[in-house]
């Protein structure tokens, strides 16, 4: 069994290539899950999780599908403001050959801008937690979690180099987590060894969403954080030519009127529903979760699974305080999809809920990847098949 050092962790988060690099990080969170595994007993720990978070945030690294998708579910073609904005341009003498141009921006230009921004952010929040949490899972194994003789001295050493604080910048609720997960392996009582390992898992959880709400926000609200006025500008340059009559005349409008033409006021409308099709399919696909054996999560539904016997009442007071914080439905899987998973309670909610469900399925233990495309990925290739 592979346990993956600290130095191996900083050496997969200085990957440059972003498919590569999140290829072998959920590989190393399954090594990492795994080795905990074998030292806890048939249960799941935070890593368990993060390997297939970070196997369908590669999806989106990949653009996998997406952009497909979300050009699908545009339909240029059926839009009643592009069919306004052809009305309006028809009215002026405009050539309607303007019509494949416009298609082209909005699918090269925009699209394709979104579709990039949406990778590149959830490659910076994938590397940002494997950096930090990864790194001090395999710190913890490195300071001896995995030998017989890790006692109170050694958590000690341990925590003392984490940071004061809570996160983003401290790291309060990790030197919380680990100290669970270690009262946790040497607690005979089962009910309440299961409640420590949620209840760590959960503290890991709060951390990690807290630190990535920016990627997150960035990744949902790309279709707005995309330069709208390159794309209008280029859409505006197409319709009224600098050099042509209707350009002067444009410009003479608005000096008279102040108000922008009814070409502009057509061109903005479109833009505006592009841009609430677009925001509603990103959600839609960055709001999923697929766990073994191929189960599909949306994350904005109440999850359909009930909490395992062990986990139906809790007792332990850590974790039904932590819960009384993050789960305004107490012991109940109502509410649990989050209506907008860059609001931070809403997501920490349905994450709780998640935990809590699945803590105890042996499914989560199933290997990420195949032998064979293990060793196409840690010789930095892309290996072939499904991933």
């Amino acid at each position: 069994m592979h346990i993956p050092s600290p130095d191996e962790v900083r050496a997969i988060a200085a990957i440059s290539d972003p498919t590569i690099r999140n290829l072998r990080i959920t590989q190393c969170y399954c090594e990492l899950s795994t080795a905990f595994i074998n030292r806890t007993g048939p249960v799941a720990n935070w890593c368990t999780f993060a390997t297939w978070a970070s196997k369908q945030a590669g999806q989106s690294i990949r653009r996998e599908d997406l952009f497909r998708s979300v050009e699908a579910r545009l339909n240029l073609a059926r839009l009643e403001e592009l069919r306004l904005l052809w009305r309006v341009a028809d009215e002026l003498g405009i050539d309607n050959r303007l019509q494949e141009k416009l298609q082209g921006i909005i699918r090269n230009t925009w699209l394709t801008g979104i579709i990039n921004g949406i990778s590149e952010a959830v490659a910076r929040g994938n590397r940002k937690v494997f950096e930090e949490i990864g790194w001090e899972f395999a710190r913890f194994f490195a300071a001896g979690f995995g030998n017989e003789a890790f006692a109170q001295p050694q958590l000690d050493a341990f925590c003392a180099a984490l940071r004061t604080g809570n996160p983003p910048d401290g790291q309060q609720y990790l030197k919380q987590a680990f100290t669970h997960y270690f009262e946790a392996f040497s607690e005979q009582d089962a009910q309440l060894r299961t409640e420590l390992q949620l209840l760590a898992n959960l503290e890991i959880g709060f951390h990690e969403q807290t630190r990535l709400q920016p990627e997150i926000a960035a990744s949902l609200n790309a279709a707005f954080a995309t330069d709208k006025e390159i794309v209008r500008k280029k859409i505006t340059d197409a319709f009224f030519p600098s050099d042509s009559w209707l350009a002067r005349a444009r410009l003479a409008y608005l000096k008279i009127t102040g108000r922008k033409s009814r070409l502009d006021a057509a061109i903005d409308q479109l833009m505006s529903r592009l841009q609430g099709i677009v925001r509603e399919q990103l959600t839609a696909h960055l709001m999923t979760l697929t766990i073994p054996p191929d189960l599909r999560l949306s994350l904005g539904k109440d999850l359909n699974k009930s909490y395992p016997a062990a986990l139906l009442h809790l007792s332990c007071t850590g974790l039904t305080a932590l819960l009384s914080k993050i789960d305004p439905t107490p012991d109940s899987l109502a509410q649990s999809g989050a209506i907008d998973w860059a609001d931070l309670p809403d997501r920490m909610h349905f994450i709780a809920e998640l935990f809590r469900c699945y803590h105890l399925d042996p499914g989560l233990y199933a290997d990420a990847f195949t032998p064979q495309q293990v060793i196409f990925m840690k010789e930095g290739k892309l290996p072939a098949g499904k991933l």
